[in-house]
């Protein structure tokens, strides 16, 4: 159990928001040292804590280090990884569970630092993504794209490294600078969640924690970082199976 995909996604997933919910902290939060450092700052955070997170669910049990329910669901559909939608779940139970207790760990990390910060929405924004522009419809579509183009990465990595392999050891580095890529293209609109697990882990950890003034957990529009990666994980199987393989 503690070497096994289950243990290697949750751990991933752990790693993953400690350190992508942990730059957000350190720009948004008041008296952080890395207060106002910007959107490069907290993109680049992201692509690194992705980097880190294959590695560490690799070295847990987790060949396929997904670490985002939209991967392992575009990859079931794929066939050849997953062979049972049972598995799938448990693996997505797994995901939640380690990007719910890397919140926790965002939290105790920055803990004096909650009080001094009153804007409730820069608080969420700590543990899920919140839209620069609230409209739903359009909010769903940018996560959509931002999602079926990560699948199609994983795809065209897929085929690429069928072809010609990359290097052992290297596939990681570019999965980080894939979603630094997305981050700074197509992250502006919602602040690209692209990932359910990643948005409802935290979610659930913001509405239990107690935390100072937080204010809602904006469960109106959860559904929109949950259900969008997702139906962008099925576009992307199509698009692969169409063009790629």
């Amino acid at each position: 159990m503690l070497h096994s995909a289950f243990f290697g996604e949750l751990l991933g997933c752990l790693v993953l928001i400690l350190l992508g919910g942990g730059v957000v902290a350190g720009v948004l939060l008041k008296q952080s040292k890395a207060e106002n450092s910007g959107w490069m700052v907290i993109t680049a955070g992201w692509g690194f804590a992705v980097m880190m997170a294959v590695f560490v669910a690799q070295a847990a049990g987790s060949p396929q280090a997904d670490i985002n329910p939209a991967v392992t669901l575009a990859k079931y559909l794929l066939g050849g990884v997953y062979h049972s939608f049972g598995e799938v779940l448990l693996l997505w139970i797994a995901q939640v569970i380690g990007c719910f207790l890397g919140a926790v760990l965002v939290w105790l990390s920055y803990y004096p630092h909650w009080q001094y910060t009153d804007n409730a929405h820069f608080k969420l924004m700590v543990f899920s993504t919140y839209p620069a522009m609230r409209h739903k419809g359009s909010n769903f579509v940018t996560e959509l794209i931002a999602t079926t183009l990560l699948i199609v990465f994983v795809g065209a990595l897929i085929s690429y490294g069928n072809q010609l392999p990359f290097a052992n050891g290297s596939l990681p580095y570019v999965f980080g600078f894939a979603i630094w890529g997305i981050g700074l293209s197509l992250g502006g609109p919602t602040g690209y969640a692209i990932n359910p697990a990643r948005d409802l882990g935290p979610r659930i950890a913001h509405a239990l924690l107690p935390i100072k003034g937080k204010g809602s957990s904006d469960w109106s529009y959860a559904w929109v970082p949950i259900l969008a990666p997702l139906a962008g994980a099925v576009l992307g199987f199509v698009l692969i199976r169409v063009f790629m393989f």
